[in-house]
């Protein structure tokens, strides 16, 4: 029975007057909506360890929403998908494949594909035509194996529908796969972005002759003239030519004029683009071809290296791609019935076109990859990469299916086979493509420098956002010292990839060769405010910044950070701790204002473990905060009042030197606090045993090598010596032996005598860190014993804290220890006791 849509009402008077909102289009499509989203958000985190795409999660919430698994029952789908608002969702969902597809359009560089040469161009050439004829004779069979003679398209349609549809390389998924793996702006990324570019264009092209052959004989109506398809193609042809020749110009004149001022982007020329946009698509849609060609090429008009392009992504992609964009995937997921495909006929059909496809464009690119000299290894990754489909490949199916060239059974296929090919993408190129990263070297370290007054000292500050900046200005201002020392900062802004466009160039911007790239300030240039905030202190003098933008997941990052230091060869490398607390200094009271997240954490943790050079976390608790410069007279950014905890060990001494690069600066005053063992916890020896369960959540780590007790204690007395001969005139030094380690410790950081506290990692098991570590529960064990107390949220601490690692010479690993008994002797292999 057919349903009139007219009468279908917008909003419903409420349950309490009887009505079902159900029962209404704009209640159930944000039932619908909550409902999707929800599914293929869930279904992307599951996904996430795997390092699939998010269009990979989309694609099979839509199909587990339709009648492959939740619609076989029928309640469900009357209810939660009735018929009748099927193209209220299917609107919507259009709305937001327009806008990105318009993304994709924006996204894509036609000069790359000038810029990319023969190469790309033979291997693109041949990763749609090889494929293509392949798909033409896969059309054949399937055309006269699952239809009826009653309901076979036409040849010349479903030929190149199928050609299409097997021929394809989805760009958007490529360049997030290929940005995933590091991969994007190395030479075999750019090839293949490059030939997926002109694949997509191609693909547009043909598709376009697809929709025109198949326009006359929709809904099986009386054929018209082979004449229209010809006008509906030269139609189109001139469609580009104007958008090229005539609105390009003048999108270069918007987007001059719309440049952000003050980081602001006029209004009136983003909605004046998003008009576009849809103009755009009414026009081609008013041609007979489908409106999302228009947006396609309306994107492509839009400037790419400008910041116009760049905000205008940042306006809508969230909206779009989070939210309208799973619509798009949910509607072809209630068209896909995957039951459909039964018998061994339809598998062997199922098995034929997954096996055509990856034949198809893995051959054909590797073939022609391998004539023009391109490496085996790397043609081979290019053709598993070339063979990468999504949402281009749903759109095509989609429109043979409303076109009525695809049936059910042929849908189902395809869109399996478009799973299939991308699934495999990710897992297949790490598996056979593994680029060189370069040899490890050990980097020195403070404490190795003989004469440090005569050597430039290279540090690599990281920072999540803006919120680091005015801390860590104010530690390197005061780890600068007025004498010959230059200082050479390299400033690495550490952004997480997302499947964001916006996100996507900025790694093509930032990175060059597969690694982050280093920056100079150029004047007139506009910068990020994080980076930004360091060119006023570059000017100060004898302090060369080096801006540098890392844009990784998060369980990479690490090599990132680690392979700049090793390239730039830095002494240390300092990390934001993943909390910053913001200080009341006339109350002493500690607040949590920020946590990036636990993911960050676990990059400091890698980065501590993998360092070619010596690594300092700093714990920010308002250091070069206006609160803090207030509570003294002096108004430059220094951190003025500094104490160095000081048990032993080769951290500890890295924390000393790193104070007495401080001391040398005349507005710091240094105080160094030696904590000595009693005789009671020496006789009381605590005993470390490898912990037996894994979890660096719970046990502080110890080196896994034999330590010297007596050479160790002479390197600290002569480290100790040392810097009180030359700075005692400038520097307190105090020796405790207190009966409470833990509570000396607090007492210190609980007062408002010092802006900052430099501890040692404390990675070596001495008799005063293991009795501290014995008495407490870990809950920042990356920080050691020590730095774990000072960084604790409960214990109330005031000033903030630097925690140093040393480098570990001859890579030694590290374990992770746990109290067992009380003996009286000392060993570091095995057991520990201290």
């Amino acid at each position: 029975m057919a349903f009139n849509i007219t009468a279908v009402k917008t909003s419903s008077d409420g349950a309490w007057q009887g009505d079902n909102p159900l029962n209404f289009a704009f209640p159930l499509l944000i039932i619908q909506t909550a409902l999707i989203v929800a599914v293929s958000r869930s279904l992307a985190v599951l996904f996430k360890p795997l390092r699939q795409p998010k269009v990979i999660a989309e694609i099979v919430g839509g199909i587990l929403l339709g009648p492959s698994a939740l619609g076989r029952n029928t309640a469900y789908m009357h209810r939660v998908f009735p018929t009748w608002s099927m193209p209220i969702l299917e609107s919507v969902a259009s709305i937001g494949l327009l806008f990105f597809l318009f993304l994709v359009g924006l996204e894509l560089d036609l000069s790359s594909i000038r810029r990319s040469g023969k190469r790309a161009f033979g291997i693109a050439v041949a990763g749609i035509t090889l494929p293509f004829l392949a798909g033409v004779g896969v059309a054949f069979v399937i055309r006269n194996t699952l239809y009826t003679a009653a309901d076979r398209p036409g040849y010349a349609e479903f030929l190149v529908f199928m050609g299409v549809a097997l021929s394809i390389t989805a760009f958007p998924v490529l360049a997030r796969i290929l940005a995933e793996l590091k991969l994007l702006t190395t030479r075999i990324g750019e090839t293949a972005m490059a030939a997926a570019a002109f694949n997509d264009v191609a693909a547009w092209i043909l598709l376009a002759l697809a929709v025109a052959l198949a326009g006359n004989g929709e809904g099986g109506g009386e054929k018209k003239s082979p004449l229209v398809s010809l006008w509906v193609l030269l139609s189109g042809v001139g469609f580009v030519v104007f958008m090229l020749v005539v609105i390009r110009p003048g999108m270069r004149w918007v987007a001059k004029r719309g440049s952000p001022e003050n980081d602001v982007v006029q209004e009136s020329y983003v909605c004046l683009t998003l008009a576009g946009v849809m103009v755009s698509g009414f026009v081609t849609d008013l041609i007979g071809i489908h409106s999302i060609f228009g947006a396609f090429v309306f994107g492509l008009t839009i400037p790419k290296d400008g910041e116009f392009g760049q905000r205008l992504i940042e306006r809508i992609e969230d909206f779009v791609s989070g939210l309208l964009l799973p619509l798009y995937f949910a509607t072809s997921g209630l068209k896909t019935d995957v039951a459909k495909i039964r018998g061994a006929e339809s598998l062997g059909m199922l098995g034929l076109v997954v096996v055509t496809a990856c034949a198809g464009k893995i051959v054909g690119t590797f073939a022609v990859a391998v004539m023009v000299k391109v490496p085996a290894r790397e043609a081979l990754t290019l053709g598993f990469l070339m063979n990468t489909k999504g949402l281009v490949e749903l759109i095509v199916l989609n429109i043979g299916k409303e076109k009525k060239v695809l049936n059910d059974e042929t849908f189902a296929i395809l869109v399996l086979m478009a799973l299939f090919t991308t699934f495999i993408t990710t897992p297949t190129v790490m598996a056979i493509y593994k680029p060189a990263r370069g040899t490890h070297r050990k980097l020195k370290d403070l404490s190795s420098n003989e004469d440090s007054t005569k050597e430039e000292l290279r540090i690599l500050a990281c920072l999540h956002g803006p919120a680091n900046v005015s801390s860590l200005i104010s530690l390197v201002e005061s780890i600068r010292t007025t004498k010959i020392l230059r200082l050479k900062l390299f400033v690495m802004h550490l952004m997480e990839l997302t499947e964001r466009t916006s996100s996507i160039i900025t790694v093509q911007r930032a990175r060059k060769n597969g690694l982050p790239s280093v920056h100079r300030y150029r004047r007139g240039e506009n910068h990020s405010s994080v980076v930004g905030g360091f060119q006023a202190y570059r000017q100060l003098g004898r302090v060369a910044v080096r801006p540098i933008t890392a844009v990784s997941s998060l369980h990479t990052m690490h090599e990132d950070i680690c392979h700049m230091a090793e390239t730039k060869r830095v002494t240390m490398i300092i990390l934001p701790f993943h909390k910053r607390w913001n200080v009341d200094h006339d109350r002493g009271d500690g607040n949590i204002t920020e946590n990036v997240g636990h993911g960050w954490r676990l990059v400091n943790q890698r980065v501590l473990r993998n360092a070619p050079c010596s690594v300092a976390v700093l714990v920010d608790r308002g250091l070069g905060s206006l609160e803090a410069q207030s509570s003294s007279h002096d108004e430059s950014n220094v951190v003025k009042r500094v104490c160095v905890i000081f048990f032993g060990g080769p951290d500890d001494r890295e924390a000393l030197e790193l104070s007495r690069r401080m001391a040398e600066h005349p507005a710091v005053k240094i105080t160094v606090v030696r904590f000595l063992v009693r005789e009671t916890v020496r006789s009381n020896a605590v005993t470390l045993r490898p912990a037996l369960s894994k979890g660096k959540e719970k046990y502080y780590t110890c080196l896994t090598t034999n330590v010297d007790p007596e050479k160790e204690k002479e390197l600290d007395e002569g480290a100790l010596e040392d810097f009180k001969n030359k700075w005692k005139e400038v520097v307190e030094y105090d020796e405790k032996e207190p009966p409470n380690i833990i509570q000396e410790i607090l007492s210190i950081g609980q007062g408002k005598d010092f802006d900052l506290i430099l501890v040692g990692r404390a990675r070596l098991p001495l008799a005063e860190v293991a009795a501290l570590a014995e008495r407490r529960q870990a809950e920042h064990p990356e920080l050691g014993p020590v730095g774990d107390v000072l960084a604790s949220s409960i214990n109330h601490i005031i000033p903030s804290v630097l925690v140093v690692q040393q480098h570990n010479k001859g890579h030694v690993e590290e374990i992770e220890v746990s109290k067992i008994a009380k003996e009286s002797s000392q060993s570091i292999n095995g057991d520990a006791n201290v």
